[in-house]
């Protein structure tokens, strides 16, 4: 793009660096998951570079409201309803929006691909196809069905597309997608170099004496199956879980506390980050048990702690760690890959220091962002003048 204002969609003229909106989160700063904590970095990275970046924000019922957050325009949108309906009505309200402004759409996940394709041009979209959305068994028959359209909705349209793993773009020129239509672009962190430990107090934890699994406690995150084979014996250690712990209500909750040994700890959800940095950083290892998606952000923020990972084994962890990650198959898997490197600490500390490389090499910030800004202006660039 050259110094001179261009015109982009709607015909506003558009600042030299570039206008963005960001919509598929609940908005920033980033506290309730990776694509929250990737648009605040994404956004106030494109900012310092002379971007206009607007981001859609989930707020209660109340209406309508903006304002500027380090220097990112954030747009509030209250609708009523809460859970899924409610956020079906905050992605309408966003997308309506939306359109009425400048500049590229970046949406993140293709969830709402059947709004985007009614309510804004996709010549100016960016659509970041996250994981298999639809083949996770928390949802019933019918959200499966909506995912599972909304994906090829979005894989027909003319929008480009993220994939962040290459399973993601293999599975995406599967469903007839261009490849000259899709970007391989994985998800990033920032290295871990040191937490505090007075942070694991709380916890009742000491550096290096605890496995570590954060996630949401559901069945395609291989949970039980961790808690079963961690229970086989005693380990001498406890297994910490970090997720909303819930088995009054939630009938996997129940079998998981049905299958725990007593080292096996359910704390709850962690939302605070210099605790969730600490538990990562001084686990003896990180178990990963994610079998749906591309590269799972959970796993990429622990391989930037240097924590030795066990992590299920598929084609997405694998594509991740590669060499530097031990796998697991079922509970007696899982619990023949701890065995061995808690029976082996300077194993475990030599695969940590693999982890972090890989990651180092791979999934820093400085890593992605620039090649998001890249695709980003390339698809400026395409917009009418």
């Amino acid at each position: 793009m050259t110094a001179a204002l261009r015109r982009a969609a709607g015909g506003a003229e558009q600042p030299a660096g570039g206008s963005l909106l960001i919509l598929g989160t609940r908005g920033i700063p980033g506290r309730h998951g990776g694509f929250e904590t990737f648009a605040e970095r994404l956004a106030l990275y494109l900012v310092e570079r002379g971007w206009t970046v607007t981001v859609y924000c989930q707020a209660g019922e109340g209406g309508r409201r903006e304002d500027r957050w380090r220097g990112v325009r954030r747009v509030h949108l209250g609708e009523r309803g809460g859970g899924a309906l409610g956020s079906i009505a905050f992605d309408w309200a966003a997308l309506r929006d939306a359109r009425r402004r400048p500049g590229v759409v970046l949406t993140l996940g293709y969830n709402t691909a059947l709004f985007n394709r009614l309510l804004v041009d996709d010549r100016r979209q960016l659509i970041n196809m996250d994981g298999l959305e639809w083949q996770r068994r928390k949802w019933g028959p019918a959200a499966r069905a909506f995912l599972w359209w909304n994906e090829r909705l979005a894989a027909r349209g003319r929008a480009r597309l993220v994939a962040d793993h290459p399973a993601i773009a293999e599975r995406l020129v599967s469903l007839g997608v261009d490849p000259g239509r899709i970007s391989t672009i994985a998800y990033g962190a920032d290295p871990v170099r040191a937490a505090d430990p007075a942070c694991l107090e709380p916890f009742g934890l000491e550096p290096g004496e605890y496995c570590l699994l954060l996630a949401r406690l559901e069945p395609e995150n291989s949970v039980l199956e961790v808690v079963e084979g961690y229970s086989r014996q005693r380990r001498g250690l406890p297994l910490v879980v970090v997720g909303d712990f819930r088995p009054q209500a939630n009938g996997y909750h129940r079998r998981l506390r049905a299958a725990a040994g007593e080292e096996v700890r359910f704390v709850g959800a962690c939302y605070r980050s210099e605790q969730v940095r600490a538990l990562r950083r001084f686990a003896r290892l990180y178990v990963h048990g994610h079998t749906v998606g591309g590269t799972n952000p959970s796993l990429v923020e622990s391989m930037a702690a240097g924590s030795p990972v066990i992590a299920q084994d598929n084609r997405f962890n694998r594509g991740v760690l590669g060499e530097a990650g031990r796998y697991f198959d079922g509970p007696a898997g899982f619990a023949r890959s701890l065995e061995a490197l808690l029976e082996d600490r300077a194993a475990g500390e030599r695969l940590g220091r693999a982890v972090f490389a890989r990651f180092s090499e791979r999934y820093t910030w400085e890593h992605v962002l620039p090649e998001y800004r890249r695709v980003l202006s390339q698809l400026m660039e395409s917009l009418p003048r």
